[in-house]
């Protein structure tokens, strides 16, 4: 039988230290199944479906300290016991041959009081008129004393060597969606006064110096960070995300870190794709590691973004959570299971997360 000619986003790539088969990416998808912050073992099974020979997973983002998480089943990488349910879950992922790499966040404003019994901390006081998963509103967040941002650096540089620990092959920075690193970044959130807040260096000064952390901990070619500087999640927008995101795209060479990972301007709002005359290039062209574009992709554009040089490896959600063989179906240009958004953010340990049919199965 001949073989179908191969197609961009099936092309090999050689990221760091790591032989990518193809560069088609399972994006950090938070899904609220590590039950008290812990991982559970249905992740296997999850993690495992999506697994490929030479492919590149990003694992749901996990929480670097006990006031990190907003979500009360998000999992977590600061116990021992977090750290240890980690184990089999990247055990699996490598047993097929992928690479596995961990989200790390921290969700600053974005939680509630009861979470901790303590008042979440930002860049700011101001709070979040967006109500939360459960239609509740979030807590008010208290500012972070500029002695305080140290000991959150410190969070992530000890997160980033529990990952390690736990087998990870590298960590991820989240540094997007509206999440403590962007309340930073953003002058709609950014009200500081001290060398954290003000001009865009001040208020990227805290990601960099978590990126600076963590890449001195586990080595720089183990570290990606994702940003999203067109993005307006969580009323974290930016008065000119163009300049924020080649600042960081410049910013980021000086710590030769393995990938960055930018969430395309369509994409303002969750879930939401939408017409923009922005676009990611100038960054492509600055960032001198791999370039990983999420947001809103499908086949034909994914395939044209690998083509055309705007990216090296292309990240999807929602697709790869409804199609655990993703890769094989763009292959084939097989059709796709559709997912079904109800199902994403609930506790069932297998609807929604680990019985999307497979090509053979839904065939059959």
């Amino acid at each position: 039988m001949p073989q179908a000619p191969t197609i961009p986003l099936l092309t090999p790539y050689k990221l760091g230290n790591f032989n990518l088969c193809h560069r088609v990416v399972l994006a950090p998808l938070t899904r609220l199944r590590s039950y008290g912050n812990v991982p559970q073992p249905h992740a296997i099974l999850y993690y495992s479906q999506r697994t490929s020979k030479g492919g590149l997973l990003i694992a749901e983002a996990a929480g670097v300290s006990n006031n990190a998480n907003g979500f009360a089943d998000a999992p977590g990488i600061w116990t021992k016991e977090q750290v240890e349910a980690w184990k089999p879950i990247v055990d699996a992922v490598h047993a097929k041959g992928g690479i596995f790499f961990c989200q790390l966040w921290h969700v600053g404003r974005v939680s509630y009081q009861d979470f901790d019994g303590q008042a979440p901390i930002s860049s700011t006081d101001k709070p979040l008129t967006t109500k939360r998963l459960d239609g509740e509103p979030f807590t008010p967040p208290r500012r972070l004393r500029t002695d305080e941002i140290p000991q959150i650096v410190n969070d992530f540089r000890v997160a980033a060597r529990n990952a390690i620990e736990a087998g990870f092959d590298g960590v991820e920075i989240h540094g997007a969606h509206g999440y403590l690193i962007d309340q930073f970044m953003k002058d709609q959130v950014n009200d500081r006064t001290d060398q954290y807040g003000g001009s865009l260096e001040n208020r990227c000064r805290f990601a960099l110096e978590i990126v600076e952390a963590v890449s001195n901990e586990i080595g720089a070619d183990k570290v990606g960070i994702r940003l999203s500087p067109f993005a307006d999640y969580m009323e974290s927008g930016d008065s000119n995300p163009k300049a924020l995101g080649l600042y960081m795209a410049e910013s980021l060479n000086k710590y030769e870190i393995l990938y960055c990972h930018m969430v395309e301007p369509r994409m303002k709002t969750v879930g939401e794709k939408s017409e923009s005359p922005d676009s990611l290039l100038p960054m492509r062209k600055v960032f001198r590691g791999t370039f990983l574009v999420a947001g809103g992709y499908e086949r034909e554009d994914g395939n044209n973004a690998i083509a055309e040089n705007h990216a090296d490896l292309v990240v999807y959600g929602r697709l790869f959570l409804a199609n655990p063989d993703l890769p094989k179906r763009f292959g084939l240009n097989a059709p796709l299971n559709k997912y079904n958004r109800d199902t994403f953010y609930i506790s069932d340990p297998v609807v929604g997360y680990t019985d999307y049919p497979f090509l053979e199965d839904s065939t059959a």
